[in-house]
């Protein structure tokens, strides 16, 4: 208002004054406010142009707003305008663009400052190395690192960084400690920032007296670690076996009088130890973080029951969720299908439906994935009507059922010689619109070979594009064995070359299906070619695969007389195979 009034005061509003508003619109995140005020300077209804400082700070607050197309577009027509952009001005486009993981174009706006002679600052450069170094981009992180350099602007302990972080992060453990090597020689003094990105890059390739040598080097420096810096090694000694160095590091945090990690930090630790199979260790842990005062959660205790089912130890597993519960923590959805699917996997199908049971008692009621492990594991077990039954208590108790349940349920049913019943329940799913995925497809495209129904199986496979799917190495493998069983050769190797042309790279699984099924139908020819692709993709034949070319090509074999047409490494030698 006051701004409206000066004129009829007998004072213009000049630049400073329009800027001063627009300043304090884009303040109070009224940007677009600010914009209708800019495009009233614009068409000199003020007495005045917009300049430089108008269009930056309108730029920023859009920015602030998250309104970034918006900002983009006032960009480009301040340009068109011919009002130079500033610093600010490139910086602040340079910073968001690198935020959105576009740092191509956020390149070219920092080349065009420099077309246009600015002197882009240190705050540019940064916001551009880091965001080459977010997407892992470390030639054009370093070539624009060298540009900076060459321009005579100096880098700071937040450049060296972010230089230092981006070799880490990608494995290049040598490369970052030359630079942190560089780093002090240019005078720039390391930070705990710095120190802790070099001990995780050490500690993540395992060398650990590496690790430690930073950490005692940052104690003489004068820079205090901090929790993220001992929880770093104390991971380090844990992950590659040194737990006793680990253990000392917690209570050396605890005499200097730093917070330990808590209980999600060690439950990391213990989880990761179970998935490596590292269970004993893992107990040391869990044992030690008792010791230290931490207690565990659910979350610890079901990766710690996790990795006692993972190695069959299934009495322990038994016994962590009893001491849980005699703890007051009671077992979530997680903890029981856990302890459900490792009792199958170790064959005690009886204690696993006990559990079962039990869990429809409770509070924690059995879930989508407790049926999916119990209908697989019982499909496994050879137990098929079980497993049926299993599946209509589940569609009758309402638990959702999913693709997996029904994945599941067509697979067990075909792995179990009732092919015929999978392809019925997938016509009947089909006609009511059930969402399908390529794994689903996959199975009975399977089962309808099984069946004798061909046609159909080809037809389904030829629709999958249709349906907004992508064939697997998987899908192929199924058609092409599936095929030369049956005697269609030519259709195999269509299906073969169609799956080169889209992209999808063959394994030597496939290769090996191929392979041996080619050869128990006596076309040696085609079965050498595909083994001719084997060498040729650096893949190995299969023990199975070795086995029945010893049988068949070997003297007393029915296609010795065709051993000469075998790639040089298969050549047989009084009846051996050499690999």
């Amino acid at each position: 208002m006051l701004l409206h009034r000066m004129p009829h005061l007998g004072c213009v509003p000049d630049a400073i004054s329009y800027n001063t508003v627009i300043k304090g619109l884009c303040d109070d995140s009224r940007s677009q406010h600010a914009l209708e005020l800019l495009r009233m300077i614009a068409k000199q209804e003020a007495g005045c142009s917009p300049n430089v400082v108008s269009y930056t700070t309108v730029i920023h607050g859009f920015l602030k707003e998250g309104k970034f197309s918006t900002a983009s577009n006032l960009f480009h027509e301040m340009v068109q305008q011919g009002v130079v952009p500033n610093v600010v001005t490139f910086t602040s486009m340079i910073n968001v663009l690198c935020k959105r993981g576009r740092s191509k174009e956020a390149r070219q706006i920092l080349d065009c400052a420099i077309l246009k002679g600015l002197k882009p600052n240190i705050v540019a450069y940064s916001t551009m190395l880091h965001g080459y170094a977010t997407e892992g981009s470390l030639v054009d992180m370093n070539n624009l690192y060298n540009l900076m350099v060459g321009r005579g602007v100096v880098p700071d302990q937040y450049v060296f960084n972010i230089l230092i972080s981006a070799h880490a992060k990608c494995g290049l453990v040598d490369e970052a400690f030359l630079i942190f090597e560089d780093m002090q020689k240019q005078g720039v003094k390391p930070n705990v920032v710095t120190y802790l990105a070099m001990i995780d890059a050490f500690c993540r390739k395992g060398r650990m007296n590496d690790a430690i040598q930073q950490f005692n080097q940052m104690i003489d420096m004068g820079v205090p670690p901090n929790i993220p810096t001992y929880s770093c090694l104390i991971q380090g000694y844990c992950t590659h076996g040194d737990l006793l160095r680990a253990k000392e590091l917690v209570h050396e945090m605890k005499e200097k009088g730093i917070r330990c990690p808590g209980v999600m930090f060690f439950t990391s630790i213990v989880n990761n130890l179970c998935k490596e199979g590292r269970v004993t260790d893992a107990q040391d842990i869990f044992d030690f973080m008792i010791h230290i005062g931490e207690k565990p959660n659910v979350i610890t205790f079901s990766s710690l029951i996790d990795g006692y089912c993972l190695v069959g130890k299934m009495q322990i597993a038994s016994r962590l969720c009893d001491d849980m519960v005699s703890i007051g923590i009671q077992p979530n959805a997680i903890t029981y299908n856990t302890l459900i699917d490792g009792y199958f996997k170790a064959g005690m199908v009886d204690a696993a439906l006990t559990l079962f049971r039990k869990m429809s008692c409770m509070s924690t009621k059995p879930d989508t994935l407790t049926y999916n492990i119990i209908m697989d594991g019982l499909f496994k077990a050879g137990r098929t009507v079980a497993a049926k039954e299993m599946f209509h208590e589940m569609d009758k108790s309402g638990v959702r059922l999913s693709i997996d349940t029904y994945n599941i349920i067509l697979s067990g049913l075909c792995k179990n010689g009732c092919a015929d019943e999978a392809v019925m329940m997938f016509d009947k799913l089909r006609a009511m619109n059930h969402k399908f995925d390529i794994r689903s497809l996959t199975i009975i495209i399977d089962a309808m070979f099984k069946v004798g129904r061909i046609e159909q199986a080809q037809n389904l496979f030829a629709a999958i594009p249709a349906k907004g799917l992508v064939p697997t190495v998987i899908t192929y493998t199924t058609m092409m064995s599936n095929l030369i069983e049956k005697g269609l050769i030519e259709k195999a190797d269509s299906i073969f070359s169609s799956m080169e042309r889209s992209g999808c790279a063959s394994n030597s699984g496939m290769l090996n299906i191929i392979i041996r099924k080619l050869l128990n139908k006596g076309e040696i020819v085609r079965a050498i070619n595909y083994m001719s692709r084997v060498d040729g993709k650096s893949m190995s034949l299969e023990a199975s695969t070795i086995s029945l070319l010893i049988t068949l090509f070997s003297r007393k074999g029915i296609y010795h007389k065709h051993k000469d047409l075998l790639p040089e490494r298969y050549q047989f030698l009084e009846g051996d195979i050499h690999s």
